[in-house]
């Protein structure tokens, strides 16, 4: 079990100015060291709840960025935190850069603050958020009060971040920049290792290398534990092992006497049972969301538990009660008795794994998908995949590219996907047309889902609207 551990705050962090500070990421930073009795200031273009929340925390907050934020401190900032996002451009950015401060990427200030902490890091193409949250919730069960930052905030607590009393930190590592390099996990737990954001890798071949890379960072004697159905996840775990690293796998497709081997999965109305074999043990674990990928999140969840030296007893109390994260098939709401959800899928085999969830939760009822894809190039390069994950739903509607920090591609729109999915179809471009399409085309017990990365979480509201509207 953890100690209570209070680690000295990095000299570099003490007065720290973060831009973009409303994003997820970065909010979760400037929670963490706000707790830990940092000066906290930051920018965003637009007023937010996480600046209404952190501004209550006793942050200084800039909506709109300027030059002026960083020279009307008090004092200069000991480092500006950016992400990959912001460029160097950047007003805020160019300031401190001519100021002489210190520049730190987001991940190098996360890192920062898990010095002291014995570390999990959750890695993985798919499913990092759910499995992150599942681990923290678990260890909250169990009285360990871990520190947390996860890509999404938590429908127990509604908080992405938190600085606990406790000896462990754990942090949902991001690959899609490759900066989760900067972390050393004593636990790393890989889901899953499947191409995506090869706008900022290039090649299939450079993801993957980057999670070996990813895997050389576990520190000596730890551990790391990758999901053996997963083609990426299972080789990456047998070249770790061929390096002397200590690997724990869990799945249908297990061999090693340490592994998880989940033998059988009942899915329920409101979530399912997962059984496995450990260490020669049956083991029932309940599993509060729906879909067998995340019955295997909640087994890797487990795993990174015992390895932390939780009870297997608590760890399972704690994944029973796991209510979810925000965006993570999120129910919004119900009217006209249709049930509309929100979900953050937005690769193809993402997609796919939640439509089957959620074909489960839609009982007898139809269901609606409203997807809007996320990037010119995952666009691109994935129209058919995600044209067959979205067939498998009984009505789908595509809505336009979400380009988020890409400058649109000519020709690359939602028809891509729209004109090769084999369900009944729209491509609707026209954003505020989206809520009434699909009020009109549900009926009586069926089950509306919004997916993607951008925007298209606004639409749950608007259709109950709608729906209600009728």
């Amino acid at each position: 079990m953890s100690e209570s551990v209070q680690p000295e705050l990095p000299e570099s962090l003490r007065r720290a100015h973060l831009i973009g500070i409303g994003g997820a990421g970065m909010s979760g930073i400037a929670r963490i060291l706000l707790a830990r009795g940092a000066f906290v200031s930051g920018s965003d273009a637009k007023e937010s709840r996480a600046l209404l929340s952190l501004r209550a925390q006793g942050a200084e907050l800039f909506v709109g960025q300027s030059a002026a934020n960083i020279s009307s401190l008090s004092e200069p900032p000991s480092a500006v935190v950016v992400s990959t996002a912001i460029k160097e451009t950047n007003p805020e950015l160019a300031a401190a850069r001519a100021a002489g401060i210190p520049v730190l990427h987001r991940a190098q200030a996360l890192a920062g603050l898990m010095e002291g902490h014995r570390v999990a890091c959750i890695a993985g193409t798919h499913g990092k958020t759910s499995t992150t949250s599942m681990l923290t919730v678990a260890l909250q069960y169990c009285r360990l009060d871990p520190s947390f930052a996860i890509g999404g905030d938590l429908n127990e607590s509604g908080a992405n971040a938190h600085h606990g009393e406790g000896g462990v930190f754990v942090a949902e590592a991001d690959e899609s920049d490759g900066s989760f390099l900067t972390y050393v996990p004593s636990v790393a737990v890989v889901t899953n290792v499947e191409p995506d954001h090869l706008d900022h890798h290039g090649t299939a071949e450079a993801y993957t290398k980057v999670f070996r890379d990813f895997v050389d960072r576990i520190e000596p004697g730890g551990l790391l534990i990758v999901c053996a159905d997963d083609e990426g996840a299972h080789a990456l775990g047998d070249e770790a092992a061929k390096r002397g690293v200590r690997v724990q796998r869990y799945g249908r497709s297990v061999s090693g006497a340490d592994d998880a081997e989940i033998t059988s999965y009942e899915p329920l109305p409101d979530g399912g049972i997962v059984r496995i074999s450990l260490r020669g043990e049956p083991l029932d674990v309940k599993v509060a969301v729906p879909g067998e990928h995340m019955a295997l999140n909640a087994v890797a969840a487990l795993l990174a538990g015992i390895e932390l030296g939780a009870p297997v007893s608590g760890l399972a109390e704690g994944l029973a009660a796991f209510g979810g994260v925000r965006r993570r098939f999120e129910f919004k709401g119900r009217a006209g008795d249709v049930r509309v959800y929100d979900d953050y899928a937005h690769h193809p085999t993402e997609v796919a794994a939640q439509l089957r969830a959620v074909r489960t939760a839609a009982g007898t009822g139809r269901v609606l998908v409203v997807f809007q894809p996320h990037l010119y190039s995952r666009t691109k390069t994935f129209s058919a995949e995600f044209a067959s994950a979205l067939s498998l739903a009984d009505e789908v509607v595509v809505l336009d590219v979400y380009g988020a920090r890409e400058e649109p591609e000519p020709g690359v729109t939602g028809a891509l996907i729209a004109d090769r999915v084999t369900a009944a179809v729209h491509y609707e471009p026209a954003f505020d047309v989206a809520a009434p399409l699909v009020a009109g085309l549900a009926k009586p017990g069926d089950l509306v889902v919004t997916m993607g990365a951008g925007d298209v979480t606004q639409l749950g509201p608007e259709i109950l609207a709608e729906l209600d509207k009728r």
